[in-house]
């Protein structure tokens, strides 16, 4: 899934998807379009249009303060031969007879406050059952814990011969599923730099149930590839693609087929796994066609005439293996491609005749870095909104693919701008922007005029959980936010999302659950079949009552 370094893919495993409004007009008994109302069609909202303009504080970048009332004590470019060690920090301001109810078990996010640098992310899983406690995925060096005290190492090897050692302090436990405390690092016994942090439990939020509003689980079917990523919907089965993951115990990903004419007990018809061709991040359909997006060769075509048993066709753009092709779109008689660094590049073929693509443009947009490029993009009225990660969101006019322009870019402070779904609210075009990576939130900003581009709501949960996929149908936006479940929005008024339901899908217990940031609801679909389809990285495919 995803990403970091494309920041999330070396802290992220992120899948990566994509929404666009399908054409067609509004007679029952049309599906419902899998995101936002028609180009030019008003949302009929209360709304009047009017808002005041936000600030932008970009992702996790608003200072918290100090985290705990603990320090390290030795300055950064000291040198000590043991450092970090438990009596270089200062402790005395803290309650640490509360470290004592810090569970054996349990699943933290963390935000790292450095007093040199910005806010960042990191991650433990504390385990009583004879695996490893981790930190960030990898093993902890040693865990000290009792009742007055934890200290949690990790030491690795360096090319040069020397070591890294990070060494984290508890500080007081605040509640049982939250603790602070203090962190440093050193190479080669010199002290490079110091932070507080708070870790928090990922259990559900303080006091909600398991679901709200109506959205009740229909049925769950288990995953046994990889891990699930992304689904699609047609012809009454859904196909769920994964990618290959040494965290999920090296299983290789691919594509999982469920008959869900009966959304109460789907039937699994077909898995396909293609050796060393089985990392598929995103799918979409048109007609007969299914396309799926694959780190090797670009995008897979396979034949759904039968639904039950895809037949490969072949994989576009030919000859351009080895490509990553990280997420698809299908809009009218366009596939867009999105293909990550070091491509960076949107693909655009004609799918006029759906199993046989041709390749029409490549679009490439001006980079900031090496870690920048298009991780997804949502189609309408004839721009592309595309989410350029490092270099924030883009606005394209691609009405006529022999003369591409950026219309607009709307940039933010430690961005990793992941996915978005547009529509027409009060007259004025509303795109719904999330990025990716430890307190991400959703954005909701006004698009009419491409040139100046303005922050007019918001929507955020836990600082230390991130958005992923969403979707808008007509005023409500569904939106897959990792950790946090499901989370269902009415934005009638844009300028101010109200939660309406929520299903919370993820639970530390469920099976190959890691300490990554990319766990829980990942991928989402909301055909107009009276259902919603949600893609857990654990617990696979969970079919919702649409509330």
């Amino acid at each position: 899934m995803s990403p970091l370094p494309r920041f999330p893919l070396a802290v992220f495993l992120s899948a990566l998807h994509v929404l666009a409004v399908l054409s067609g007009c509004d007679d029952p008994p049309r599906p419902a379009p899998d995101a936002g109302t028609l180009p030019g069609e008003d949302a009929g909202t209360p709304w009047d249009g009017g808002y005041t303009v936000l600030e932008e504080w970009g992702d996790s970048m608003e200072d918290p303060g100090a985290l705990a009332p603990c320090a390290f004590l030795p300055e950064p470019g000291s040198t000590s031969p043991a450092c970090p060690e438990p009596s270089q920090f200062d402790l005395s301001a803290c309650d640490r007879a509360t470290l004592g109810t810090v569970p054996e078990d349990g699943i933290y996010q963390v935000r790292m406050r450095y007093e040199e640098g910005p806010v960042t992310s990191f991650s433990f899983q504390f385990r009583s059952d004879g695996g490893p406690d981790t930190g960030l995925g990898t093993p902890l060096t040693s865990k000290q814990k009792d009742g007055q005290s934890l200290f949690l190492a990790q030491h690795t090897l360096r090319a040069d011969g020397g070591s890294t050692r990070v060494l984290f302090a508890g500080c007081e436990a605040r509640t049982p599923g939250r603790f602070t405390g203090c962190q440093a690092r050193c190479v080669n016994g010199v002290v490079r730099s110091s932070a507080t942090f708070e870790a928090v439990r990922m259990s559900w939020r303080e006091g909600e149930a398991e679901s709200s509003g109506g959205l009740q689980r229909v049925s769950e079917s288990s995953v046994a590839q990889g891990m699930p990523v992304d689904v699609y919907v047609t012809k009454e089965h859904a196909y769920v693609v994964s990618v290959s993951t040494s965290a999920r115990s090296g299983k290789a990903g691919g594509l999982t087929v469920f008959d869900v004419k009966d959304r109460r007990h789907p039937v699994l018809k077909k898995v396909i796994s293609l050796p060393e061709e089985n990392y598929w991040n995103g799918v979409w359909a048109k007609g007969d066609a299914l396309y799926v997006a694959s780190n090797a060769t670009g995008v897979v075509v396979f034949d759904i005439t039968d639904p039950a048993n895809p037949a490969f066709v072949r994989t576009v753009p030919a000859g351009a293996a080895p490509l990553d092709i990280h997420t698809v779109l299908v809009d009218g008689d366009r596939l867009y491609g999105m293909a990550p660094p070091p491509e960076s590049s949107t693909f655009v073929f004609d799918v006029s005749q759906p199993l046989a693509p041709v390749l029409r443009q490549r679009i490439q947009l001006p980079l900031i870095d090496s870690y920048d490029g298009p991780h997804d993009a949502f189609a309408y009225g004839g721009r592309l909104y595309v989410n350029h990660t490092a270099a924030g969101y883009h606005v394209v006019d691609v009405s006529n693919l022999e003369d591409v322009k950026l219309l607009g870019t709307y940039p933010y402070a430690n961005s990793y701008s992941h996915h978005n779904a547009v529509g027409t609210f009060a007259g004025r075009t509303i795109a719904f922007e999330g990025g990716e990576g430890s307190g991400a939130s959703l954005r909701v900003l006004d698009v009419t005029d491409p040139a100046h581009i303005v922050k007019i709501g918001q929507y955020k949960l836990r600082d230390v959980t991130s958005i992923h996929n969403m979707l808008l149908v007509g005023t409500r936006l569904y939106v897959a936010w990792y950790h946090e479940g499901v989370r269902v929005l009415d934005v009638s008024n844009p300028t101010k999302p109200r939660e309406v339901a929520h299903f919370n899908t993820y639970r530390e217990t469920d099976p190959e659950r890691t300490d990554s940031g990319a766990e829980g609801a990942i991928g989402i679909r909301v055909p107009g079949d009276g259902y919603v389809y949600v893609v857990d990285t654990s617990r696979g495919l969970l079919i919702f009552d649409e509330p």
